[in-house]
């Protein structure tokens, strides 16, 4: 049976949204080198990254009121800083994935494990008050303004930080991932899904894309 995920009107958000199962728990299965070896700005892919790209993201988490700089900018803008400083290395493959896609695409990707959420799953903008637990350490992101996942316990994933609540473990073996695409860049986000799920098929995970963009 298909998840159900609601997407709350939006006149900027390009949505893609893919289920992923993968044939062992996260801690058993590490990534290919030939996925891992895609973690680099030079590795060839078929999305480009752009300073056009980067604005239009900002834009598009702007629009809500949030203010996308600083320590608060897509993860998308954090992955090109780490990867050029050498920063990165590898997570899991759910996680590794993600980061080859949004790295070169320039599309902030969140990754939630689906055994970890609550209820009914739905994507809209976060409350004034908003906030959540990004990290093992306790820190908190606050969210108001900010496109964000919600399931029934609240916000849970949002493409600047993913809550550390519904963050894979290495017994997770079932994701839902959400590529923040914008519409300023038609195609974008239908060809990033695309390859996102070539990528993870390739490493032997069964995917189901839900939204492939296009909106």
């Amino acid at each position: 049976m298909s998840l159900e995920l609601s997407v709350d009107e939006h006149p900027l958000l390009d949505l893609g949204a893919l289920v992923t199962t993968f044939p062992q728990p996260l801690g058993e299965r590490p990534s290919s080198a030939e996925l891992l070896a895609r973690l680099s700005l030079a590795a060839e892919a078929p999305l480009a990254r752009s300073e056009e790209v980067r604005a239009q993201v900002r834009d598009l988490f702007r629009h809500g009121g949030y203010k996308p700089t600083g320590r608060g900018k897509p993860a998308s803008e954090y992955l090109v800083k780490a990867v050029g400083a050498g920063k990165l290395g590898p997570i899991n493959l759910a996680v590794d994935a993600c980061n080859v896609v949004s790295l070169h695409s320039g599309l902030p990707i969140s990754v939630v494990d689906l055994d970890r959420v609550e209820g009914a799953l739905r994507v809209g903008l976060a409350p004034a008050d908003a906030e959540y637990v990004f990290n093992a350490s306790g820190q908190t992101i606050k969210l108001g303004g900010l496109l964000c996942l919600f399931d029934g316990a609240g916000p849970c994933a949002n493409g600047v930080k993913d809550s550390q609540r519904t963050k894979t473990h290495p017994a997770s073996t079932r994701t839902l991932s959400l590529v923040w695409g914008t519409r300023a860049q038609a195609g974008r986000t239908a060809a990033a899904v695309e390859w996102y799920r070539e990528l993870l098929a390739a490493e032997g995970a069964e995917v189901e894309v839900l939204l492939s963009g296009g909106a």
